[in-house]
């Protein structure tokens, strides 16, 4: 347990179990777990690694912080990676953080993110304000994407960043006021144990990316609402092992575009939508692998 109350107020505070998974990632836990004796009242922490190389040295800096390490026998990708996180965990939370091992978080930002959970019943998850490593406010609280947006934000995104529908999609200039979101990211997101519970988390057939997209659709989708909670401020430095693996990465990145898009626009009648999506992130995935 790190921080808060204690005795009868601790008893009656809700129970938040904080998760992440590591993959090579020996650089970052340190001060991922530093971070959490400030950033509010937590029960329990739970550090699931990916059958990474450096299992063994991220595991003795987890055990040595007193918190609870899990080997996964194979890598599950980060939807499966927390699950074994969350399954491993000895109390039944009434929320679930989530984030990466190169978050960085703020004082008193989980306890903010948790005020506001609490504030906001209906709320199935809700995200701080994450800041990259110069400081600059990420867009992590985005709409779902459509067909449309999907494509040309995938097509466009990165030659045309200004592009209407990159801008829309990530609704990046409305990142300093509370409100509602299509989807939350994935890095840094605090999950209401009983939609959890009800939805099962991540879908793990998202190896990686896209899995966090998917979970806010389907919370929604079950009455829930994903929730951006500005007041609460974390830091994700990018110092993550996938950035070590671009070309693979980009990959996952769009086989997992794809099988979003192509779920959700799954009637015969777009099969020729399905093969343009399918055909553009080939062509986007040869542009920025070259």
């Amino acid at each position: 347990m790190t921080g808060g109350p204690t005795g009868d107020a601790a008893s009656a505070a809700p129970r938040v179990l904080a998760v992440t998974v590591t993959y090579n990632s020996a650089d970052t836990i340190g001060p991922f777990l530093s971070s959490l004796a400030t950033a509010g009242r937590i029960d329990e922490v739970v550090v699931a690694d990916n059958a990474s190389a450096e299992a063994a040295e991220v595991g003795a800096a987890v055990t040595a912080a007193g918190y609870r390490f899990v080997e996964l026998p194979e890598n599950e990708g980060y939807g499966g990676g927390v699950r074994g996180a969350v399954d491993a965990a000895l109390v039944e939370p009434d929320y679930v953080l989530v984030a990466n091992p190169d978050v960085i978080f703020s004082p008193g930002a989980v306890d903010a993110l948790v005020a506001a959970g609490q504030q906001l019943p209906s709320a199935g998850s809700l995200g701080p304000k994450i800041l990259d490593a110069d400081g600059t406010v990420y867009p992590s609280a985005r709409r779902l994407p459509s067909l449309r947006t999907g494509v040309a934000h995938a097509l466009f995104g990165r030659l045309w960043p200004s592009n209407p529908w990159t801008v829309r999609y990530r609704a990046e200039r409305e990142t300093e006021t509370r409100r509602d979101a299509g989807w939350l990211s994935g890095a840094c997101l605090l999950i209401r144990g009983e939609a959890y519970r009800e939805l099962g988390g991540f879908d793990p057939g998202y190896f990686m990316y896209f899995e966090d997209v998917d979970l806010g659709d389907r919370l929604g989708k079950a009455g829930w609402r994903n929730v951006y909670v500005p007041e609460a401020v974390v830091t994700h430095t990018g110092a993550h092992s996938t950035s070590r693996e671009r070309k693979r990465m980009e990959k996952a990145h769009h086989d997992s575009a794809y099988r979003y898009l192509s779920r959700k626009y799954s009637p015969w009648y777009f099969a020729p939508l399905r093969l343009a999506v399918r055909l553009g992130l080939w062509g986007r995935l040869w542009w920025v692998s070259r």
